[in-house]
């Protein structure tokens, strides 16, 4: 899960007093043991073993000490909860109350459906002179920042928490999404982030966290504040906001009617989607679905559901399987966006304190308050936090948060690569049509199979978390990300290239193409034309091509294509290069987390 967005270790201080609120009825505590800065928690003795073996029993200590807490404490935290949403939505809304739907006397199917005519399938990308353009979020209302003459969209300023929007540019200006002239788009690898979703349940960082540090203060707010008076924190937990499930429906829906064509490629066999368990796992792909094929959906599709857990191996959830992706990786990455929040941020200080007189304002309650803008803005449609920041400061949160993503699960972070490691190597399993046949990574043999994992069809769609994002972009060495080096933390370069809200948004999605292009090879003779393979592939990013340079030789040309032969051999190259039981599992080495990388890989200390 990518609990990362909310830094809930490096800088967390203790927990809070088992008298304070802390998460609603419905969901676990968890306990904090070696945490990662992905909100993953394990042992530090756990067998590593067993951590590559998801068949293995898992011991029966654990179970019995969280049945006996729950069985003492759990009173007292229901009661604490009460105390904190008494005035919120939880507990008394309509979701809580309604009764099960009757479709004994409400029945849907009753014939006389008139004409049902199936149309030819789209192919929206072939024929079209230009690209659709994904700018406006509606339903949401955000604020306008800097007036008419100067709009400024604070929306494409929130990093991960950002809704996704089509990025004009990559580093290929001159190309879209669009089908490349001379070529013909025959394969697609759809990679997709789940949709918005309510923010975590860490009691002390985050909305939560910022809620429940106002409910136990006294003060009275005036001026902007004055809304905190009568505000009280409605938002749910880490589940699909109903804007959220709009975002996969509208995705499934355009994926639909720009690739729909290559449904026609299969005949004997239904596309396999993959997703985990997560609940905004499960419904983003089930949402997505619902838009790329129309209700009812089951019988048009299969959907492979694979454990989203510690100590279960899934490559689309890859940080529960590396121990180094632990709290010393989550320690530097907060050290350092806290150090450019004490920069950012002090002017906002300084001039929202008179207005909460009584509570004394923090750095952390003031980046707080900005996440509680961007998390109800996508949960309830608008919020009045937005309004309360100058353009300049949501410039800063969003290079805050490319900060975090960069040392966490970026071109900066020592496990990045090993992370986006079984990623890499099922999808040159699939370009190349072969069966994985060793398992060293956090791919499952569970799931490798002719039923679960085919390797030659047309479309392959995957939901995972904006971690694996960026994991991907650094393991496949997407080196244009990574151009402008390390983001410093006492000012925001003039040009950057590692920009979190073009990479990991809420739905960010990426589709590799898989192109025949004939005309590549017109200008050599025949023999060596019949010795030159015509496939190729690009990627897109939020409907913008990707430069693919910085893999071993991929040509440069506008746009961004690279010859399958040679993309694969070089992605094999990097694989080779990786020893994930060494990076992520730590065997033989320990890593220098305080040593700067670039590469995503780490360094070790001697």
């Amino acid at each position: 899960m990518d609990l990362a967005e909310e830094e809930k270790q490096g800088r967390r201080g203790s927990r809070s007093s088992i008298d304070e609120p802390l998460l609603p009825p419905q969901y676990e505590e968890r306990p904090s043991r070696l945490p990662s800065p992905h909100g993953q928690s394990r042992n530090a003795g756990d067998d590593v073993e067993r951590m590559l073996n998801p068949k293995r029993k898992r011991s029966g200590n654990g179970r019995f000490w969280t049945i006996l807490f729950v069985a003492l404490m759990g009173p007292a935290l229901l009661g604490a909860f009460a105390i904190f949403f008494s005035n919120s939505y939880y507990g008394d809304g309509w979701i809580s109350n309604r009764p099960h739907a009757d479709s004994g006397s409400f029945p849907t199917d009753i014939g006389f459906a008139g004409p049902t005519i199936t149309g030819k399938e789209a192919g929206l990308l072939l024929t079209a002179p230009a690209p659709p353009v994904q700018t406006a979020q509606p339903p949401l209302v955000a604020p306008s920042v800097g007036g008419k003459k100067h709009p400024f969209n604070i929306m494409q300023s929130w990093g991960h928490l950002s809704p996704w929007y089509s990025v004009d540019s990559h580093g290929l200006p001159k190309t879209d999404s669009l089908e490349p002239k001379g070529c013909k788009i025959k394969g697609l690898h759809w990679l997709q982030r789940h949709g918005a979703r309510y923010p975590t349940t860490d009691t002390v960082e985050g909305p939560m966290g910022f809620a429940i540090r106002l409910k136990n203060s006294n003060w009275t707010a005036s001026g902007d504040l004055a809304f905190l008076n009568d505000w009280s924190y409605k938002l749910g937990g880490e589940i699909l906001t109903p804007f959220g499930r709009q975002q996969l429906f509208n995705l499934g829906v355009s994926a639909r009617v720009k690739y729909g064509f290559l449904l026609e490629q299969f005949e004997d066999r239904l596309p396999v989607f993959r997703t985990e368990s997560q609940d905004r796992m499960l419904k983003s792909a089930q949402n997505f679905a619902a838009g790329f094929f129309g209700i009812p959906v089951e019988d048009q599709y299969n959907l492979a559901v694979m454990i989203e857990s510690p100590n279960y191996n899934c490559t689309l959830s890859p940080y529960a399987m590396c121990p180094n992706d632990n709290g010393k990786l989550g320690a530097i990455a907060g050290a350092k966006t806290q150090a450019w929040e004490n920069v950012f941020l002090a002017k906002a200080i300084k001039r929202l304190q008179p207005l909460i007189g009584d509570y004394s304002l923090t750095t952390r309650d003031v980046k707080d308050m900005m996440e509680m803008c961007a998390y109800e803005t996508v949960s309830v449609g608008y919020s009045a936090f937005c309004g309360l920041f100058t353009e300049d400061e949501w410039k800063g949160f969003q290079y805050r948060n490319d900060i975090w993503w960069w040392h966490t699960s970026g071109f900066g972070s020592p496990v990045a690569r090993a992370e986006g490691l079984g990623y890499a190597q099922e999808l040159i399993s699939r370009l190349t049509h072969s069966r994985l046949t060793e398992f060293n990574s956090t791919t499952n043999s569970t799931w490798h199979d002719d039923i679960h994992f085919p390797l030659n069809d047309p479309i392959y769609v995957d939901f995972t978390h904006d971690t694996v994002f960026h994991d991907v972009v650094t393991v496949l060495n997407f080196t244009g990300f990574a151009a402008s080096g390390t983001p410093p933390t006492d000012h925001i370069p003039k040009h950057r290239s590692y920009i979190s809200s073009k990479i990991s948004p809420f739905a960010t999605n990426m589709q590799f193409q898989i192109l025949s292009c004939p005309s590549e090879a017109y200008d050599i003779d025949e023999a060596e034309r019949s010795r030159k393979s015509d496939e190729y592939i690009r990627v897109i990013l939020n409907d913008a091509a990707v430069p693919l340079t910085g893999i071993r030789g991929c040509p440069e040309n506008d746009d961004g294509k690279c010859p399958m032969a040679t993309f694969v051999s070089s992605i094999q190259e990097i694989i080779g290069s990786i020893d994930f039981e060494k990076e992520c599992l730590g065997r033989g080495a320990e890593i220098d987390y305080s040593a700067e990388t670039t590469t995503g890989a780490p360094v070790y200390l001697s």
